[in-house]
């Protein structure tokens, strides 16, 4: 098995490609280390201490560094825990129930509820972000999540490599607002969450 390494706008952040299917469907965010317990790949990586965000799509894993790690050494050990993640076949997430799943709703994020007035706009901006913006992220190693529309305001959460990624502003005002806006002009800013 060779797993591909690939730069991404972030600095702190790689992109690693097993050459193979990672997520089914949709993609799974651990920006810290407690998280990482529904994911035995994620907590070894993060067991690593070299590691403060792990994140999987549909065909990779992003991996960011904590500040200051030199990634040729890093780089190496990622690789390694992946080979021995996906040659063994073992599970992405510890098995379980959804009883003992909990997700938490930051107040930010619940603050962000869609009035029913709105559901035809918010329902093409879902379809852009789906076809249009979220696989141009994917290619850089994160990942856009909708989290709301209010009085002409998108709220989109930021993952992956995407989030905390110098550029990442600059995508979110250039390309992801100016696509928005084109085809849903209700739409008049994009905010990051």
């Amino acid at each position: 098995m060779l797993i591909e390494t690939a730069l991404t706008p972030n600095p702190a952040t790689r992109k690693f490609l097993p050459g193979m299917t990672v997520m089914e469907a949709g993609s799974r965010d651990f920006p810290d280390a407690e998280s990482a317990a529904a994911s035995p790949l994620a907590e070894a990586l993060f067991r690593t201490g070299e590691v403060e965000g792990v994140f999987f799509g549909r065909d990779f894993v992003s991996v960011t560094a904590v500040p200051g790690v030199d990634w040729a050494g890093l780089e190496i050990d990622v690789v390694q825990l992946m080979l021995d993640h996906f040659v063994a076949g073992a599970p992405l997430f510890a098995p379980g129930s959804a009883a003992g799943i909990h997700v938490a709703v930051d107040a930010e994020e619940a603050s962000f509820g869609d009035d029913p007035a709105d559901a035809e706009i918010v329902a093409q901006i879902k379809e852009l972000l789906e076809t249009r913006v979220r696989p141009a992220v994917a290619q850089d190693g994160g990942d856009i999540v909708y989290r709301g529309f209010k009085e002409g305001t998108l709220f989109l959460a930021m993952q992956g490599a995407c989030a905390g990624c110098p550029s990442s502003a600059v995508t979110l005002k250039r390309g992801v607002e100016n696509l928005i806006r084109h085809y849903v002009p209700e739409v008049e800013t994009v905010e990051a969450v």
